[in-house]
């Protein structure tokens, strides 16, 4: 799997405006301070914000004193929807969802492993909301599974 620089510049701009909504903090952050805060690049981060608006994630306000807030409550989203608001299916197969893929009786077990792929990133991705994000606090399993030493070894083809 690989995230996109669309995914991880959501969610590190989510992520600062998520700390402001759990600090209680009803103003709304300007793209300008986004970008800053996290070093994105400005004008690739107004693309993300507004699939993020069209999304229904956030909500957007004009004017001289104009930014973005959360549109609903962070404990309702996930890394996934983020995810899919600004990148599509998590996991497709040259543009087609995983379900869809056709392939021959010799192939046709490729399918399976590509639906179970997707299942084991939705249990980390679906389960892990903005809210623990901003917190830094991962649930459980998540926090598990990134504990585990072996998934902080690279694994290079021919090692």
């Amino acid at each position: 799997m690989r995230v996109s620089a669309k995914s991880d510049y959501a969610l590190r701009a989510l992520i600062e405006i998520t700390q402001r909504w759990v600090a209680d903090d009803p103003s709304v952050v300007s793209a300008e301070e986004l970008s800053r805060a996290q070093g994105i690049p400005h004008g690739f981060l107004q693309g993300i914000l507004a699939d993020l608006r069209r999304a229904g994630v956030l909500s957007s306000q004009r004017g001289q004193s104009g930014g973005w807030r959360l549109a609903v409550d962070p404990n309702d989203i996930s890394v996934a929807d983020v995810m899919r608001a600004v990148d599509g299916p998590i996991v497709s197969i040259s543009g087609v969802r995983p379900e869809s893929v056709s392939y021959n009786e010799h192939a046709v077990v490729l399918q399976r492993v590509w639906i179970a792929a997707r299942a084991s990133l939705r249990d980390v991705l679906e389960n892990t909301t903005l809210i623990d994000l901003a917190k830094n606090k991962l649930p459980a399993g998540v926090e598990r599974r990134s504990r585990d030493e072996d998934a902080w070894q690279a694994r290079v083809p021919g090692s």
